[in-house]
């Protein structure tokens, strides 16, 4: 795999804060497995979508026979085409809830995932800056030469570098308790929707099955 530039400078500079050191090996790890989940999700959902797609076929089918059908199966058939529509609109909330409350929030979580690789990249950008500026600042005063402006540099580098940091720690605190909220909100209410609409399901085929015993 290749890495971009961020990661690459990210991976290599030699860190000096143990926190951030734990922040950059999880969130390059974690940005790929969210990405692996994100297609993954994108996947199941075309999935029921097209088995949405497919329950209207057949009940376009069924119905089709049936306007051609004057024996006694024509109820049993009017009543399956029925189901088959019903079935549709249920996968058709599946699909929909799925893309709401779970692929939209992994395709969120990778922009913000990347936004969090940025404010370490700086940070990480930042460091390197003021480590090149204690070399510069060590060459002046070998040569003896413009050691006031080399100072300046060095403590301005550091200024940034120490904002940066700060900043950096409490955005990315802040982001963890975000994001295991989000997570936890989303995963539970898609799964009270998925079991709503199996119970629907379940409804509707016991219903079903009740009344073609009838004919």
């Amino acid at each position: 795999m290749v890495k971009s530039a961020d990661e690459v400078l990210i991976s290599g500079i030699k860190e000096v804060d143990d926190f951030f050191e734990q922040e950059k090996t999880f969130l390059l790890d974690y940005f790929s497995k969210i990405k692996d989940s994100t297609a993954k999700a994108e996947k199941m959902t075309r999935s029921h979508k097209n088995i949405a797609d497919d329950y209207i076929h057949i009940s376009a089918t069924l119905n089709a026979i049936c306007a051609e059908d004057s024996t006694a199966n024509k109820k049993s058939l009017e009543k399956l085409s029925d189901l088959f529509e019903k079935l549709r609109k249920v996968e058709g909330r599946v699909a929909s809830d799925q893309e709401l409350k779970l692929t939209e929030l992994l395709r969120y979580y990778m922009r913000d995932i990347q936004a969090a690789k940025d404010l370490l990249y700086r940070r990480a950008r930042a460091l390197a800056n003021y480590e090149n500026s204690n070399k510069a600042l060590d060459k002046a005063r070998l040569k003896s030469r413009d050691i006031p402006q080399a100072e300046e540099h060095q403590q301005q580098c550091l200024q940034k570098f120490d904002r940066l940091s700060e900043s950096a720690k409490k955005e990315l605190t802040s982001f963890k308790g975000r994001r295991v909220m989000a997570f936890k909100k989303n995963l539970v209410e898609m799964a009270e929707l998925e079991i709503k609409h199996a119970k629907n399901n379940m409804a509707m085929l016991q219903g079903c099955i009740e009344q073609l015993k009838g004919f």
